[in-house]
């Protein structure tokens, strides 16, 4: 099989909540599927697929990229729709955990799968060699386990899992397939029970279950400690199992214990009492309303073991606790969290310990390498580090040397002795790569021609990437280039918020690019692309009564914008996380953006009492213009995006904000974050190739006028009579019409831009004086919310 894998059709069998959702995401990225269930015992014959697809719209976080996709995907039976696998290049079985039912499955379909098409399980623990043992000998080169993690629009991580039989190409060319059409980390199992992610994962539960009860903790308790402290979700460990649903807790804890009979940890593989006391009520977390942790009114309450009952969750980390997290030096944190006698800090020293001792013990039999440990637990359950990177930057032999003592003196969960390998070596990671038992030598990453994509890929623990030539740097930003002829801007500052010092730089930036570069990417290191203007500093003006310094700056943040719009070169915005305010206008007026599917953008600056005035609202009027042609209705044109920004609306993924109107049609939407600045890039230079010349300056632009501005007045009218606005809100909404109609002009005017530009500042600095709009300013920098007043 060629290393490409060209797919144009799929197929999900199981319309389960799994398998709806990696249907979506198949959709999302392109992909005409078809999801397969049972035919409905009453009602139509593809009853129960179509319930499964409408309830797609009810799950949160959202697994369709946006709604109107439900309507893409195909559905089908088992019964009368086998003859659709035929058109398959790609079928993922995703029904229930249960190898006999599975079995089954198969060899009801192998008649149907054509001959060239690739057939995974998503199976998250069953053996993949027994499942293959069914298959007809032409299809068992073609099948494999494919893992992907809970939700699988939002989970970074996909398990590869080979049978015996497996074509390797086959493997190759699903891995390319899934790291850049569907955007995910591939991480290669090993055909052991519940692969990597599940078995270190589920392991890390019940240790914290075992210890939660050896130490006298609560379970909120517990969750305050092994949330963001160490660098993990906020659903922390508890609340992670109510997400996830009681029931399948206990279900995957059986499977490991049922496959695992030998592992020296197996007695630890049994759902607690009150893990099987919930399950028997039908308190199964958050699907049933209650588990561990149920809402009561406003009130958040916990189970609690000593009252049988339950109690407000209010227990939280002791401060003597919280300062040694928050220690900067690893080493320094773990000596210390070792040697207190505070429970909570013995609690964790005892989680870490076994968590260590486990991921140690089995590695060998679970993954090739270290780093695949390790990246499964980042990407499948959100740790900002795996085990083997903890244990590393907490000083390797000192942490090797307290865990031996630890099974010496029977206060670890096992006596099963460290391997060999531990004591012989200083860590797992360095930069040449990451260390494979089996091999006894460091790996480097896989050398897939896929990873070329990915200037920077998510970096482990000793990893360093040449960081490129700085062209130009100041205290706002740096251009530099990978010696070709793309020049990159990374911003420096918090959020990487827009500063004085990054408008001036971009525009410094511009000037480099057009004289020694065929084109520019604005791109970010990590996330957010930008979380908008510098408010702090904006504040700080106004309240010193510097009114000029205040318009200058906002008359410079609009210049910086049209000097990105009428570059010689193209300018290309690599959008990845937030893009609100300021951050949006930039990458409204390049060339063209690429956004990461998860792109949240929006015009938000109503929220803070202001409106757009980096030529965000002058670009909105622009389009609207130049969509409705000489004549046209340039008020319906308005009416799509007016309520967006009105409403500070931020889109919930790059393909929701081209319905919002704030990516234009041609913009690209990237799949895999760490593709991000190469498909940049890509776009950039092909622009160059075509000849790129920047928009001519609009001077004939159509406005709405003053008989859209009233119409606009009437919506905004029944809103407030509703209450679903404020005065004030009503008084911001006024003027962003105004200024998106051109202001008070006849309807069907013609403006140019500067018209537009200036009449965006006069309101902005204007509402920037009224003292709600500092209240509300004041309240968001200090609370991180809006306040409506």
């Amino acid at each position: 099989m060629p290393q490409k894998l060209l797919v144009h059709r799929a197929a999900v069998l199981g319309a389960g909540v799994m398998g709806a959702q990696i249907a979506a995401h198949l959709t999302n990225a392109g992909v005409d599927t078809v999801l397969f269930d049972l035919p409905a015992k009453d009602g139509p014959a593809d009853g129960i697929v179509l319930k499964a697809i409408a309830n797609l719209d009810k799950l949160s976080p959202a697994p369709l990229a946006s709604k109107a996709l439900a309507a893409a995907i195909t559905p089908a039976n088992y019964d009368t729709g086998l003859s659709l696998l035929q058109d398959c290049d790609l079928i993922i079985e995703a029904i229930a955990e249960r190898m006999d039912w599975k079995q089954d499955l198969y060899r009801k379909i192998a008649p149907s799968v054509p001959p060239h098409a690739i057939l995974a399980s998503n199976t998250s623990g069953l053996g993949i060699n027994a499942l293959a043992g069914v298959l007809p000998e032409e299809l068992k080169h073609r099948f494999c386990g494919v893992h992907f993690f809970n939700p699988p629009r939002y989970m970074h991580l996909a398990e590869l899992i080979p049978a015996q039989t497996t074509d390797p190409a086959v493997l190759d060319a699903l891995e390319t397939f899934l790291t850049t059409q569907l955007g995910k980390g591939v991480v290669r199992a090993k055909d052991t029970p519940n692969f990597i992610g599940n078995r270190i994962g589920v392991f890390s539960i019940l240790s914290v279950i075992h210890h939660t009860r050896a130490f006298g903790l609560g379970f909120d308790e517990v969750d305050a400690l092994t949330g963001p402290l160490l660098g993990r979700p906020k659903s922390a460990t508890y609340r992670t199992s109510d997400v996830v649903g009681l029931d399948t807790m206990a279900h995957v804890i059986k499977t490991m214990a049922d496959t695992l009979p030998d592992d020296p940890w197996h007695r630890y593989f049994q759902s607690p009492d009150w893990l099987q006391a919930l399950i028997a009520k039908g308190a199964l977390g958050q699907k049933t309303g209650a588990g561990i942790f149920r809402k009561v009114g406003k009130d958040i309450m916990v189970l609690d073991l000593e009252k049988q009952d339950y109690r407000l969750a209010d227990r939280g980390a002791a401060p003597e606790v919280v300062e040694i997290l928050k220690l900067k030096d690893p080493a320094e944190k773990f000596a210390r969290m070792r040697a207190s006698a505070h429970p909570q800090a013995r609690f964790l020293w005892a989680c870490f310990r076994d968590l260590f001792h486990y991921s140690a013990y089995h590695l060998a039999a679970i993954a090739d390498t270290a780093r695949d440990v390790d990246q499964a637990i980042r990407w499948g359950y959100g740790w900002a580090q795996g085990p083997f990177e903890t244990w590393q930057s907490a000083g390797w032999r000192q942490i090797a040397t307290w865990i031996g003592e630890d099974i010496a003196a029977d206060t670890a969960m096992s006596d099963a002795p460290l391997p060999a390998w531990v004591g012989a070596r200083e860590g797992v990671h360095a930069a040449e790569g990451s260390y494979s038992p089996a091999k006894d030598a460091l790996l480097p990453r896989s050398s897939l021609p896929v990873y070329r994509r990915q200037r920077f890929p998510d970096p482990m623990l000793g990893e360093r990437f040449a960081p490129g030539e700085t062209v130009f740097e100041n205290d706002g930003l740096r251009m530099w280039h990978d010696g070709d002829d793309i020049a990159v801007v990374s911003f420096k500052t918090k959020m990487n918020t827009v500063s004085d010092a990054v408008l001036d730089g971009l525009q410094e930036a511009v000037g480099r690019a057009e004289r020694d570069f065929a084109g520019m990417v604005i791109w970010q290191p990590k996330e957010p692309f930008s979380a908008g203007a510098d408010l702090a500093g904006a504040l700080g003006a106004l309240q010193a009564g510097k009114l000029d310094l205040f318009e200058a700056m906002v008359a410079n943040f609009q210049a910086t914008s049209q000097r990105i719009k009428y570059s010689l070169v193209p300018v290309v915005a690599a959008v990845r996380g937030l893009a609100l305010g300021g951050g949006c206008e930039f990458q409204m007026h390049s060339a063209k953006t690429v956004a990461h599917l998860e792109s949240y953008i929006g015009l938000v600056e109503a929220g803070v009492g202001l409106l757009p005035a980096g030529g965000g609202l002058k670009e909105l009027a622009v389009r609207a213009s130049a969509a409705a042609g000489p004549g046209g209705d340039v008020f319906a044109e308005l009416k799509k995006t007016f309520e967006t920004v009105a409403m500070a609306k931020v889109s919930n993924s790059a393909a929701n904000a081209k319905e919002l109107g704030l990516l234009r049609a041609g913009d690209k939407i990237a799949f895999n974050a760490y593709e991000l600045l190469h498909i940049a890039k890509v776009e950039a230079r092909a622009l160059a190739e075509g000849g790129y010349r920047p928009p001519l300056p609009a001077r004939r632009i159509q406005v709405a006028g003053e008989v859209g501005i009233a119409t606009f007045k009437m919506l905004l009218v029944n809103m407030l009579e509703g209450r679903f606005i404020s005065d004030y809100d009503y008084e911001i909404a006024e003027r962003i019409a105004t200024v998106l109609c051109g202001g008070e002009v006849e309807r069907g005017a013609l403006v140019d831009e500067d018209w537009l530009i200036r009449l965006e500042r006069k309101h902005f600095v204007e509402l920037a004086q009224q003292d709600k709009t500092q209240a509300r300013i004041a309240h968001m920098l200090k609370t991180g919310k809006p306040l409506r007043n």
